[in-house]
């Protein structure tokens, strides 16, 4: 079969390579891809918000299958384009994605089912939101951009004074373009994170091993917001318990009020959840697998990645078994220092020579390229280096050990990805 795989990050190279642990004999092509997943796939430099173009070279080809993993192409309404040609896909319609592509959307969808979220409020005036803000008993609290920023466009504010900064900074500057001519202001709740990852094919939806992912720039969560830093699955926090109580109170939900809304999902839906004293609360959905939560959930899925995927595709989930191995993982992101700010690349990346480490499935490539065949960093987050283990402090371990090996200039990554969930693994 030929698969054809949109996007040029971690996440694309992890879903790579879980199609091709599967299946070594799958011909997979990737636009634009990058200089890591060149070594795992057919690499064609053709951008994944190049819908025209991504359309046009479908139809040139002919993939068998193509799964559109970013975030931008999916509420763009790639699916929808590649459809109406007679290509089946993986992941959502324009309509369906608009769940993570407006946080106006996504937040009056809760709000009308029921389904746990922060309070909040929307403003897309910005006098309006900053007399809002004036006015406010409590902080801190959570200012969100409405459209797709990337991962960043979330600012948690601890006063009056910086929250009238963000406002204007995303509405009146517009450090994220025109995703930041809403906003939406929010309580900030309190708790652990934990993002859960589900297939879904538009009547049922089943739920993958759960993660924690640490968005942080620096130890100790301290510095700026960031993409992800590095995750770890399972997570602690997602007990038995919480898992039963999530799926009540929330993950069925979703399904049901999605059914009523008309809204068929056929994907990854990403459940960001803070798991409060009150219960588990909807932080955000997202239309997509997660990044870096894939390159940690993906190495434990134990059935064939592409047969569920067709699956969601064809409405058929409900036919096919869904398994994790009982094991845990983690992944360290090695960045470049400066991330999520102004950063330099083109710097020789060292310690991939040895192919079985390369090969292992354990060093999935987020922001690099071949220069004169040599593998160079081209991005703020550049590499995930993932490991699985029995336990979760093993998987840690093992992570970190494989990290020492890779040498990079200007290569920074937190020291403490998972070692700070207190519950014994």
């Amino acid at each position: 079969m030929k698969i054809l795989v949109i996007g040029s990050g971690g996440r694309e190279h992890a879903i790579i390579r879980k199609l091709k642990k599967d299946d070594q004999n799958l011909e997979i092509v990737c636009l634009p891809g990058n200089g890591g997943i060149a070594k795992d796939a057919e690499c064609v430099n053709i951008k994944a918000t190049d819908l025209p173009a991504i359309v046009r070279y479908a139809k040139e080809n002919r993939p068998d299958f193509v799964v559109v993993a970013p975030d931008d192409p999916l509420v763009a309404g790639l699916v929808d384009l590649l459809e109406a040609e007679g290509f089946p896909c993986f992941g959502p319609n324009k309509a369906a994605a608009r769940l993570e592509g407006s946080k106006v959307f996504s937040k009056a969808f809760m709000k009308k089912h029921g389904i746990p979220t922060a309070a909040y409020e929307t403003f897309d005036n910005p006098q309006a939101a900053i007399d809002y803000l004036a006015n406010i008993q409590r902080y801190p609290v959570v200012i969100k951009v409405d459209g797709l920023a990337f991962g960043k466009g979330v600012i948690i504010a601890d006063n009056f004074k910086t929250a009238k900064l963000t406002v204007l900074s995303m509405m009146e500057d517009k450090i994220f373009g025109e995703s930041g001519s809403r906003v939406v202001i929010e309580e900030c709740l309190q708790g652990p994170e934990v993002s859960v990852l589900a297939f879904c094919d538009g009547n049922v939806i089943v739920p993958m091993v759960s993660s924690t992912d640490h968005k942080r720039a620096l130890d100790g969560d301290r510095g700026l917001n960031t993409g992800g830093m590095g995750t770890i699955a399972p997570s602690p926090y997602y007990t038995k318990e919480m898992e039963k109580l999530c799926g009540e109170r929330v993950i069925a939900p979703t399904m049901a009020a999605m059914k009523a809304e008309g809204i068929v999902f056929k994907g990854c839906l990403y459940f960001g959840l803070m798991l409060t004293e009150k219960g588990p609360y909807v932080i955000e959905y997202n239309c997509r697998f997660g990044d870096p939560e894939t390159q940690s959930v993906l190495p434990l899925l134990k059935s064939n990645l592409l047969t569920v995927m067709q699956a969601v595709a064809a409405g058929k989930l409900a036919e096919i078994p869904v398994e994790f191995e009982d094991k845990a993982a983690c992944c360290v992101i090695m960045a470049s220092k400066g991330y999520p700010q102004p950063y330099k690349t083109g710097y020789a990346i060292s310690g991939l020579e040895d192919d079985m480490l390369y090969r292992s499935g354990d060093v999935y490539h987020a922001g690099t390229a071949l220069e004169d065949g040599k593998l160079v960093t081209a991005g703020g987050r550049v590499l995930g280096v993932t490991a699985v283990g029995d336990t979760l402090n093993e998987a840690i371990e093992k992570a970190y050990e494989r990290v020492g090996k890779i040498k990079f200039d200007k290569a920074f990554y937190r020291k403490d990805i998972g070692k700070q969930l207190t519950i014994d693994n």
